[in-house]
């Protein structure tokens, strides 16, 4: 059995109206944009960086990098995908997700999320887990200035 942990998180950008605000892979209307080179989706950035705690392997601090600023690849599904490659378990048991903002909603929005995130890692959807919490105004995300991710994915 192996264990990762995987965290992101960045700052709301209240003033580019063309990005869109994309969590676990879903588009999220009506809602500022994350900041970042990328779409900036937190939720996939943590589970990369947990998978690349399992495996080793430097993938948003370096594969992505190239990916993003080089070949202009901004979706970070593909980054996941790559990270992926690298993954030297049989199976994914489960992912475990938690969420801080104050915005967006985001329990309407967890079937949808872990129905994308299951068919990225070619999961059941029982193996994604997402909770969400607001933070109480205690943490920056918990103020609306963004969002944060932890994730902690098993593998056999």
């Amino acid at each position: 059995m192996k264990i990762g942990l995987g965290k992101d998180s960045h700052r709301f950008d209240f003033d580019d109206k063309n990005k869109k605000l994309i969590l676990g892979g879903v588009l999220f209307e009506n809602q500022p944009a994350l900041s970042g080179n990328s779409d900036a989706d937190v939720v996939l950035h943590a589970i990369t960086n947990a998978i690349s705690g399992v495996t080793c392997e430097n993938i948003l601090g370096k594969r992505a990098d190239d990916l993003c600023l080089d070949q202009g690849i901004t979706d970070s599904s593909i980054y996941l995908k790559e990270a992926l490659k690298y993954l030297n378990c049989s199976k994914i048991e489960h992912l475990s997700i938690s969420i801080e903002c104050k915005f967006p909603k985001i329990s309407p929005m967890i079937p949808l999320m872990r129905k994308n995130i299951a068919s990225l890692l070619s999961i059941p959807e029982s193996s994604v887990g997402i909770t969400a919490t607001t933070g109480e105004d205690l943490t920056p995300f918990g103020k609306g200035l963004g969002i944060e991710c932890i994730c902690i994915i098993t593998c056999s």
